[in-house]
């Protein structure tokens, strides 16, 4: 290469050697285009005299001067070891000429637009989040570890609703972490949870410049989740070549079609089609993809007869260009597609609501987004099946006679005496809407529990006078109770621990360890309890004392990302009381106590 720079420099310069020796330049115009018609002459305008001073004539000094080149011989120039032949110049594309050339931008925004790291995050103080201060002065190994081993869903809808808080406030990272590995760890963690939108909020804070490989990782799992390819494709496309696994490589062509370079992306996909760099489907689904950037769109016939799974990626792309899945593939679908298919805008609301109930029973869907969801399908023209039915019953329930509207929540509630939670968000509004009567208290507890669901713990309350003492009713509206009372009593108590038939006598061992956490049982109250139902609040373990060490110094964000640490599981059969009570009592202690007891409702509830 600098061979061939120096000889063609050498070249330029006897050329002009030449130029300068020619009398006059050639002209390239046509004939009569070099002596165009003299333009008329102004007429004179007088003008004051002024003495002139005639130009120097041109003396020896002032005669150009030619300097002769110095020799070369190509022979002595030492290239560089590592030059490419070229065959793999010709192998090259575009990125990797340009890396290779210098040409490439490690930066695409402009210096005074770049954004600080500083604070990373989404959700300010003023809009709900968490101090910015709040992990700074904490090590950043505890913080570390409470995002790296939180990697599943949360067994509390409310839990997951305050770890999702906590992750996406406008955070400084703790001293010592790198602000984007802080990002990264974020990010992962929302994704492992379903949060795939505020995911991919957080990465998108980060210029994608700064991006690191597990920043990089984790938002493009979010991108996929969220069916927003082209979005990642500032990042793809400077990150360029650095990425050499096959779903990066598709990527690359799909950003490069938006790029308005579809015979390029073209070519590419047909050699990895090809060239078996990816399966078949995948291949296809990115044609398919790339194909609705410009006008030389052709058609891409998609083949599943050879497919035996889905996968995210196959997933996100057929959900957007709008290729009907095989039923086999998603006959029984892991929770993952449950939760992007609720929250996909693409998707048509009917097929939204078949994930909509576990996105709600975990709390990744607020109840007004469920009311929103199936008030979309019943504006539906003929829609029919259950989704379609349920949104017939929920209008029942809101606009209904009064007497009709308890059999419409219980239509969409089902048959099971123990509805599913993700119900119980949905009729959370139309449950507040009944007037407490004793009449109704035979399904008081499920209203309750509908209500607390989505915090209306004021609407729950009006409830109190109605409902039987020692009640599961009771026993919820004891701990969602929003302001100050006496001590409780062990009459009550007494006969809900009686009463109860759960597996072990767990909604029971939730209770006494809610109300201890809570304060509104006395210690000695708390003893006898915790003996009567086999439960031992004394003990610690080494999770427990950091949650209470951070309960100590008064940090709520520490304190939320470490219950979300224990709270990890599929169902509450993997909550034990002693965790709910370190959990609740941390929380109540730090100011979070709306938390706190909508979390200890929801045990008892669930439980």
């Amino acid at each position: 290469m600098k061979a061939a720079l120096f000889v063609g420099g050498a070249a330029l310069a006897l050329s002009s050697s030449f130029v300068l020796a020619q009398s006059a330049p050639e002209s390239l115009l046509p004939p009569g285009f070099d002596d165009p018609a003299p333009a008329p002459s102004p007429t004179p305008t007088p003008r004051p005299t002024a003495t002139s001073t005639a130009a120097p004539a041109p003396s020896a000094t002032n005669t150009p001067v030619i300097q002769p080149l110095p020799e070369l011989d190509v022979a002595d120039i030492e290239l560089p070891p590592d030059l490419p032949s070229l065959e793999e110049l010709e192998a090259m594309d575009t990125d990797e000429l340009d890396e290779l050339l210098g040409l490439k931008p490690r930066d695409d925004i402009p210096r005074a637009a770049r954004r600080s790291l500083a604070e990373v995050g989404v959700l300010a103080p003023d809009e709900g989040g968490f101090a910015t201060g709040s992990l700074a002065a904490q090590p950043a190994s505890l913080v570390r570890a409470a995002l790296a081993g939180t990697r599943g869903p949360l067994v509390s809808r409310w839990g997951h609703i305050l770890l999702r808080r906590a992750l996406a406030s406008r955070l400084a990272a703790p001293e010592g972490m790198d602000p984007v590995d802080f990002a990264a760890l974020r990010a992962a963690t929302l994704n492992s949870i379903g949060e795939y939108t505020a995911a991919r909020a957080i990465a998108q804070d980060v210029d994608t410049s700064n991006w690191n490989g597990a920043l990089t990782g984790a938002a493009l799992d979010a991108y996929i989740a969220t069916g927003d390819i082209v979005g990642a494709c500032p990042a793809v496309q400077l990150q360029g070549s650095d990425r050499d696994e096959a779903r990066w490589q598709l990527w690359r062509s799909i950003c490069s079609a938006f790029a308005g370079q579809g015979v390029r992306a073209g070519t590419e996909l047909s050699r990895a089609l090809s060239r078996g760099t990816a399966p078949a489907i995948d291949v296809l689904l990115a044609q398919r993809y790339a194909g609705a950037a410009g006008s030389g769109r052709r058609a891409v016939n998609l083949e599943w007869e050879e497919v035996n799974e889905i996968t995210p990626w196959r997933f996100a792309l057929a959900t957007a260009v709008g290729a009907e899945i095989p039923e086999n593939l998603l006959a029984d679908p892991e929770p993952y597609y449950q939760r992007v298919t609720a929250i996909a805008p693409m998707l048509a609301p009917i097929a939204r609501a078949e994930g909509a109930d576990r996105a709600a029973r975990e709390g990744i869907l607020s109840a007004s987004a469920m009311v929103d969801l199936y008030s979309q399908i019943y504006a539906i023209e003929g829609a029919e099946g259950p989704a379609a039915a349920t949104a017939a019953s929920l209008r029942e329930a809101y606009v209904g006679q009064p007497a009709a509207r308890l059999p419409a929540i219980r239509e969409i509630w089902g048959s099971s005496n123990s509805p599913a939670y993700g119900r119980l968000v949905l009729t959370a509004y139309a449950a507040a809407r009944l007037r407490p009567s004793e009449d109704l208290t035979e399904a008081a507890a499920q209203l309750i529990a509908s209500m607390l669901a989505a915090g209306l713990d004021r609407d729950a309350m009006e409830w109190a006078p109605v409902v039987e003492q020692g009640s599961q009713a009771w026993a919820l509206l004891a701990l969602a109770q929003p302001d100050p009372q006496d001590s409780i009593g062990g009459g009550p108590l007494d006969t809900f621990i009686d009463a109860d038939e759960s597996a072990g006598q767990r909604k029971s061992r939730f209770l006494v360890a809610a109300l201890a956490a809570l304060g509104r049982i006395d210690g000695d109250t708390a003893q006898s309890y915790s003996e009567r139902v086999g439960i031992d609040l004394s003990r610690e373990t080494k999770w427990m004392r950091m949650i209470e060490r951070a309960a100590d110094v008064d940090n709520p964000a520490l304190v939320a990302l470490l219950a979300g640490l224990g709270m990890q599981g599929e169902g509450w059969e993997r909550m034990t009381a002693r965790h709910l009570f370190h959990i609740v009592s941390a929380l109540n202690r730090v100011g979070l106590s709306a938390e706190a007891r909508m979390i200890a409702a929801e045990a008892v509830a669930r439980g």
